[in-house]
């Protein structure tokens, strides 16, 4: 008997499916961000680099520099990670060549700027994300955008928002999958506002142009932030804003980033506030230190907790998984694949508390079970049914995926 033999039958014990776990986990996409590997850099703009609320901070060899090396990376790091993926895009990654016209403006942008990244989706099996990149652009002004008192600004970034939701819808139709598009802003103020609310209504009226087009292919969501530097007494996207707007938008889903509350404040929470009223909830999983500083996804507390009510709410098809982290001083390929296998860690964790037990010992009052239920499956082999995952989906199943990297660094990464 295999060491996985022996971790099922304990799992078994419980009351757990493996098997069935492993299922649901194999069919569940993970959104993997592009912009790990380039520092949010992009390829749109000299200027380059995060901005706008924003900050990447080390200087690590072997960052991105074009599309083929981000796509090699990307590829890299997705040999490595069991399960499905998809590709979170920011509109700054266009692809300007001379045969579909050159560089055009964000406003400007269409489908043909980004057909390179569909047809290396088609390639690979990926499904796509994506997101207009509201920031690191001349057209900031005073750190404001689609919430500013200037009107060409606010058209400005409309027209790029409604060209972005256009991208997204036919990159759905050549992929037949629907892509999640979510609108982030930094709009806000770095001291005390005299007028919080003028800012929100004009944000309010620039939303309702961008979301006024059909777009079936499209999942439109907009995602809420507590505050950013350079903003940090006023944030017009709040959380109470954009809850209340997709309240009351039909298909219109308010993100969740974990890395974007309060410290008190825990997603894992909010997850199962929402699922009573709505039937789809975009997620951005991040790890905050201190503030809202995108360290890279471990398999901490709070993952797990945001797993298990994704999981024990049977809200796999519902909650939309994407990463959302940024870290330059350390490689950009293994910030990735810890990231993301941490993430899938964190599902399978889940998938594997025997929650249907622990539900009805909450239901029948027995409460001092339920304490001892979830103790016990604390301790129970997880390492064991992780690794036969991984191998089962073709990939290390130990930490020898890490030699892998710094071979690749060493004859790639070093070289740039």
């Amino acid at each position: 008997m295999t060491r996985y033999d022996e971790a099922k039958a304990k799992y078994a014990a419980m009351g757990v499916d493996v098997d069935g776990a492993l299922e649901k986990l194999s069919g569940k996409p993970i959104s993997i961000h592009c912009w790990q590997g380039d520092d949010v850099t992009g390829f749109d703009n000299e200027q380059g680099g995060a901005g706008d609320g924003l900050a990447v901070t080390g200087n690590y060899i072997g960052k991105a520099r074009s599309f083929d090396e981000l796509k090699a990376d990307f590829l890299k790091a997705a040999s490595l990670i069991p399960g499905k993926k998809r590709i979170n895009l920011h509109a700054c990654y266009a692809i300007f060549t001379d045969e579909n016209g050159g560089w055009v403006d964000r406003d400007k942008q269409e489908y043909k700027h980004f057909a390179p990244w569909v047809e290396f989706a088609k390639e690979n099996g990926f499904g796509i994300d994506f997101n207009p990149t509201v920031f690191s652009h001349p057209m900031m002004k005073d750190g404001l955008s689609l919430s500013s008192p200037d009107e060409k600004v606010r058209k400005f970034w409309i027209n790029h928002c409604i060209a972005s939701r256009r991208i997204a819808n036919e990159i759905g139709a050549q992929l037949g999958d629907k892509v999640l598009n979510n609108v982030w802003i930094p709009d806000g103020y770095k001291d005390i506002p005299s007028d919080r609310l003028t800012p929100r209504l004009r944000l309010k009226d620039s939303l309702d142009k961008i979301f006024a087009e059909s777009c079936p292919n499209v999942i439109d969501c907009v995602e809420s932030k507590v505050f950013a530097v350079g903003v940090e007494s006023y944030t017009v996207g709040s959380n109470e804003f954009y809850m209340s707007y997709a309240a009351t938008h039909k298909g219109v889903y308010n993100l969740l980033d974990n890395g974007h509350y309060h410290p008190t404040e825990v997603v894992s929470d909010k997850i199962p506030a929402l699922l009573p009223f709505f039937d789809k909830i975009p997620l951005h999983v991040t790890r905050p230190v201190r503030w809202d500083s995108d360290h890279v996804v471990l398999f901490d507390d709070e993952l797990k907790e945001i797993c298990k009510e994704i999981v024990r709410n049977d809200a796999l098809d519902k909650v939309l998984i994407g990463l959302d982290f940024f870290d330059a001083s350390i490689n950009r390929i293994a910030a990735w694949v810890i990231g993301t296998r941490n993430a899938q860690k964190g599902l399978l964790f889940a998938l594997l508390q025997p929650n249907e037990r622990l539900k009805k010992c909450q239901e029948d009052g027995d409460f001092t079970q339920r304490l001892m239920l979830m103790e016990e499956a604390k301790t129970l082999p997880f390492g064991d049914i992780w690794e036969h995952y991984c191998e089962t989906q073709g990939v290390p199943a130990d930490e020898s995926w890490y030699a892998v990297v710094k071979e690749y660094e060493a004859e790639v990464l070093s070289k740039r």
